[in-house]
């Protein structure tokens, strides 16, 4: 479950996880239990936002691979799984959610590392600014957005062709 569960509130129904699908939801994942304590708290405030954190990786795993992600903010130095292979496996599961890595052991070949495996939409450093955070994940929010909608009209797109291919196919069968 996640960090903080509340009964339904503002949309979320936090016992079982799930959005109404209007509020944007973020997933946050770090090992210290302050630090999802208060990214939480801070994004709570700004109520556009369902925020799941979870101290527990694998945990956090298996809530990205059962619910719509629009964000996931990872630690990078995590035990089980660290942030890079936390967020390669959300990648599979949630194509389109941005994925921000968060961590204070920042350097030049972990960020080139995590923009090569995982398609990191931010690298961010600990301590992080509340503001720049939010600039972030509201940029990430529409990104994800974007591909989605992006999604949804590539397939109507390709289920009109077919069905245009079909009747050029019946057409030119009745004529010949």
């Amino acid at each position: 479950m996640p960090v903080n569960n509340k009964e339904a509130v503002n949309g979320k129904d936090a016992v079982n996880g799930k959005t109404d699908g209007t509020r944007a939801s973020i997933l946050l994942v770090d090992d210290e239990q302050m630090v999802v304590t208060s990214i939480q708290a801070f994004l709570e405030l700004d109520g556009h936002f369902d925020v799941f954190g979870f101290t527990d990786p694998p945990e956090a795993l298996r809530f990205a691979q059962s619910q719509r992600v629009d964000v996931a903010i990872c630690d990078y130095r995590m035990p089980v799984l660290n942030g890079l292979q936390l967020l390669r496996q959300i990648k599979e599961a949630q194509p389109e959610a941005a994925r921000i890595l968060l961590t204070s052991h920042a350097d030049a070949r972990s960020a080139i590392d995590a923009i090569n495996q995982v398609g990191l939409f931010q690298y961010l450093e600990k301590p992080w600014d509340n503001e720049q955070l939010l600039l972030v994940i509201q940029s990430g929010v529409e990104r994800s957005r974007l591909l989605r909608q992006l999604r949804e009209q590539v397939g109507e797109l390709d289920s009109a062709y077919n069905v245009i291919k079909s009747a050029q196919s019946r057409l030119i069968r009745a004529f010949l």
